[in-house]
């Protein structure tokens, strides 16, 4: 699309360049002893022009369209190079921030299992707590009954 349209604008700057306009001027004196001055403007087509000015025409269009396409290739390429290191830059964050969420996450079981564990060891101790009172309540109350 980019060099069409430089071909286009080039073709364009061609058709401008291949006209030729010619100025006549001419003198004619009257009976009376007066000149008068006619001006004629004549443009002439392209056929006025000779084919190695038009084959050089081409050949600076064609070379000036390639080197357009070139810089626009070139900042193409640049523009997807840096799209693609600001990605990837993008992408190692992401990962970055996933393991360290992972770490923490690790972390916090470790905190809940010791903290259950934990738990679990209290449980147990007023669990053997209680149940002593119950043996020793038990123990008075049979000593009780058998007075």
């Amino acid at each position: 699309m980019k060099k069409q349209i430089l071909t286009v604008m080039a073709v364009a700057a061609f058709a401008v360049s291949c006209t030729k306009t010619t100025t006549k001027t001419e003198q004619v004196e009257n009976p009376d002893g007066s000149v008068t001055t006619t001006s004629t403007t004549v443009t002439q087509g392209s056929d006025a022009l000779d084919t190695a000015k038009i084959n050089k025409t081409k050949e600076d269009v064609k070379s000036k369209v390639d080197e357009a396409g070139n810089k626009i290739d070139n900042a193409a390429q640049k523009a997807k190079e840096d799209i693609k290191a600001k990605a990837d830059e993008a992408g190692n964050k992401i990962d970055d921030a996933a393991q360290k969420t992972k770490e923490d996450l690790h972390k916090a079981g470790k905190d809940i299992k010791a903290g259950a564990k934990e738990i679990g060891s209290d449980v147990k101790g007023a669990a053997a707590k209680g149940a002593q009172k119950v043996e020793d309540g038990a123990k008075k109350l049979k000593e009780d009954l058998n007075k």
